[in-house]
């Protein structure tokens, strides 16, 4: 199935703003317009169409118009550096790019036509030299390229399969609804109208094309906000009267830590997504606005979420369970090896995964993750860093979350990272470095509390105070920069 179809599934006002609703028919009459551009200026069959767009609903006519097209679109971060943006078109050889009238100039020397979006409508700008690079082409089920992180290497693209997000889809919609049936029970309507999907993200992420997707596929429309800020959020929250939604953890941080934002209702229940969040936030939110903080997990190289949380489980292991990601969803299987958190969907068990990522990818389908988690007794899983970020200090290993948790409890600590430092006597130490909202917290201090908690070879031998977590765009901390930090000769502020 084409994810283009999903639009078909969008109630009738598809895509509300702070200031506007639009209807499914608005976005795709959009996305008709611009698919017989594309056509017209030469896009075939699983090529590439790079765009560069903000959170507006013609961002979502201009998805769905490059698959009507049947081009693969590619989402560019408008935030990118011009460096950057020249290694990515470099890469990928896009045939057409589509932007807005601020950010054409920056494609004017790649040789491309730019469809510039301008608010009535379409303009399209010739290439003015022929591009540099020969056009890539997949194969036609290839809908979405996305660029990893770059957290643990070079950014690469991923591509992403129509049929393998729309199942994965499925089998999350199957699991929330609590339907036994597997993938095909969740295209049954709800018995009633699903409330609208609020996407706290940007829409050059996989996270945020992603959530719209799903709200389609369930049947619900979905609100854009132009940038996240605590207090606008819950105004959404409150004019839609949401019951849940979705938060990045450094999201949720945010409207935790804004004084202006007191009540959330009749917000229920928030799905944490993109990057672990710890269950001491989780429990902070909890106790403040009186909502249950669920995480769950994926990977972009996935094609989307694979472990979560049913409405059952929610009720009967929410409040035990906090920091958990869940159980895997139907038809998916998890396993543990060697610490590493090892993931088999029907794509990769069809080995139907780019040969880049082949290395990560056992001859029975298993798709090493890099991240460490383990089981508990009722199946739920829990994760525990990268397998990148845990230490070897002196050959016992010590895992950054049991650590991390440990200093998120401690009071006046806002948010806390642990990285691996090199040590000429234990090869790596681990170091702590805090956010605090209280000036009273000392290094000491939070050492002691480590020691008091934790057995002496997790405890960190250094506490560095810093103003903030570096994060990438979908709030995963950058620990590179805080290793490198380290190497600089930190020291306590």
């Amino acid at each position: 199935m084409s994810l283009a179809k999903l639009l078909g599934d969008a109630p009738e006002i598809a895509v509300h703003t702070v200031d506007a609703d639009v209807t499914r028919e608005e976005v795709s009459a959009g996305a008709d317009v611009l698919a017989t551009l594309l056509s017209a200026s030469g896009v075939e069959v699983g090529q590439v169409v790079a765009a560069m767009l903000p959170n507006e609903p013609t961002t979502v006519a201009a998805l769905f118009g490059t698959w009507r097209a049947g081009g693969v679109y590619t989402p560019l971060n408008p935030r990118a550096a011009d460096a950057e943006l020249s290694s990515q078109l470099e890469t990928l050889c896009p045939v057409a790019v589509v932007t807005t009238a601020d950010h054409a100039p920056r494609f004017a020397d790649f040789g491309l036509p730019v469809h510039v979006c301008n608010g009535s409508g379409w303009t399209v700008l010739p290439a003015a030299r022929p591009a540099v690079g020969t056009p890539r082409r997949y194969d036609p089920d290839v809908a979405l390229l996305q660029f990893t992180s770059g957290t643990t290497g070079a950014p690469k693209p991923v591509p992403l399969r129509h049929a393998t997000v729309v199942d994965l889809i499925d089998r999350l919609l199957a699991k929330l609804r609590g339907s036994k049936t597997g993938a095909e029970e969740s295209k049954r309507a709800p018995k009633k109208a699903p409330m609208p999907n609020l996407v706290p993200l940007s829409l050059s992420l996989w996270a945020g094309i992603y959530q719209v997707l799903f709200a389609f596929r369930a049947g619900a429309g979905v609100i854009l906000m132009d940038r996240f800020t605590p207090g606008e959020f819950a105004t959404l929250i409150g004019r839609h009267q949401l019951r849940s939604t979705v938060l990045p953890p450094a999201a949720l941080t945010m409207v935790l830590h804004d004084e202006t934002v007191t009540d959330l209702a009749p917000l229920k229940i928030v799905r944490s997504i993109t990057a672990p969040l710890s269950p001491v936030h989780a429990a902070r939110f909890r106790d403040k606005f009186g909502v249950l903080v669920l995480n769950s997990y994926g990977q972009t190289e996935l094609g989307g979420e694979v472990v979560g949380w049913s409405a059952a489980d929610a009720r009967e292991f929410g409040e035990a369970k906090l920091g958990s990601v869940g159980r895997p969803l139907p038809g998916i299987d998890v396993m543990i090896s060697e610490d590493e958190v090892l993931v088999r969907t029907p794509t990769t068990a069809a080995r139907k995964i780019d040969p880049a990522f082949h290395d990560r990818l056992t001859d029975e389908g298993w798709f090493h993750t890099g991240d460490l988690g383990w089981f508990d007794d009722d199946g739920f899983l829990w994760l525990d860093g990268r397998v990148s970020d845990m230490i070897n200090r002196g050959g016992l290993k010590v895992f950054p979350g049991t650590v991390e948790d440990v200093l998120m409890e401690a009071d006046g600590v806002r948010e806390a990272a642990v990285v691996g430092v090199p040590d000429d006597r234990l090869g790596e130490v681990p170091w702590a470095f805090v956010v605090r909202k209280d000036e009273a917290v000392t290094e000491q201090g939070l050492i002691q509390w480590c020691r008091d908690r934790l057995t002496p070879y997790r405890v960190p031998v250094r506490a560095v105070f810093v103003e903030r977590l570096p994060r990438n765009d979908v709030g995963k901390v950058l620990k590179k920069e805080l290793t490198s930090l380290a190497g600089t000769g930190a020291t306590r502020r």
